[in-house]
């Protein structure tokens, strides 16, 4: 099983899926690298080199009691990209995950990176302020996190709901779709869980975005029920020097999942890294 020993050394596991100029996937919460499977495959047919790993405490990944915070998951990200000397990389976010991108750039700038995709991702701030009123109330996190506690089993379950817009008249998400979720936060430590709640709940990274030097696509949905766009996606687009902004009209937050959609951002995808 291909895996990287990060600084501090803690085991993450990794895929590494055709050659050819990189694009590395970081995946949201409560996933893993499965979450990408539909577009590594699509970009390894392509002629591009497709790189996904599980966050430290997610999939096949260790699982240590410390380190979940944004700058470690950065240098996790940096030790990665080292180990594998990936250069002149697209680095391809989701969620979470976009985060860990912004806070990457923010730490160790974009000397080995091409080009970023943040798709439904959480900067510049997921909590409701003052400054950003149209960020999640502090309840919400603390809802989720005694449903991690409680019985996450049947939290995942009905979390997947939402997270696909599975509530919706119409909704394109399967059964498939919402198992699938399940089962990879299943695998995801209940420690990792909770932490990483408080760390994408709170972390501000309107000074990583500033610091943003090459192209960038954001795509967001705006029926994300889980990371409202209009206090992160369309904020990113607007503070990212040279980001171009996509609204996937009624996308949900699970979009590179759903049938669709799915196709859609991977067209997407595919033609920004022709570009």
């Amino acid at each position: 099983m291909p895996v990287c020993t990060t600084r501090d050394g803690v085991d993450l596991y990794y895929k590494d899926w055709g050659t050819g100029r990189p694009v590395v996937f970081i995946h949201g919460w409560p996933l893993d690298a499965d979450a990408w499977d539909d577009q590594l495959k699509h970009v390894a047919d392509n002629g591009f080199r497709g790189i996904a790993h599980d966050r430290r405490g997610h999939g096949r990944s260790a699982q240590p009691w410390d380190g979940y915070d944004f700058d470690t998951f950065a240098d996790d990200l940096n030790d990665l990209l080292t180990a594998l000397d990936v250069r002149d990389a697209t680095l391809v976010a989701h969620s979470m995950g976009g985060g860990e991108l912004a806070r990457y750039i923010g730490r160790h700038g974009t000397e080995r990176v091409r080009s970023a995709v943040l798709l439904s991702a959480i900067p510049p701030l997921m909590i409701r302020t003052e400054a950003n009123p149209e960020g999640v109330p502090e309840e919400v996190f603390e809802q989720i996190k005694n449903g991690i506690l409680t019985e996450r089993s049947q939290f995942w379950r009905d979390t997947s709901e939402g997270f696909f817009s599975a509530n919706r008249a119409g909704a394109k998400a399967t059964q498939g779709n919402r198992d699938a979720f399940w089962f990879m936060a299943m695998h995801e430590s209940i420690e990792a869980g909770v932490r990483c709640v408080d760390a994408f709940a709170y972390t501000d990274f309107t000074d990583d975005l500033k610091k943003f030097d090459v192209p960038t696509l954001v795509v967001h949905g705006d029926d994300d029920q889980v990371v409202p766009i209009d206090a992160t996606g369309r904020k990113s687009a607007r503070i990212i020097p040279d980001a171009t902004l996509a609204v996937y009209e009624g996308g949900s937050h699970g979009i590179a999942l759903v049938p669709g959609d799915k196709e859609r951002f991977n067209a997407d995808l595919l033609a920004f890294l022709r570009a």
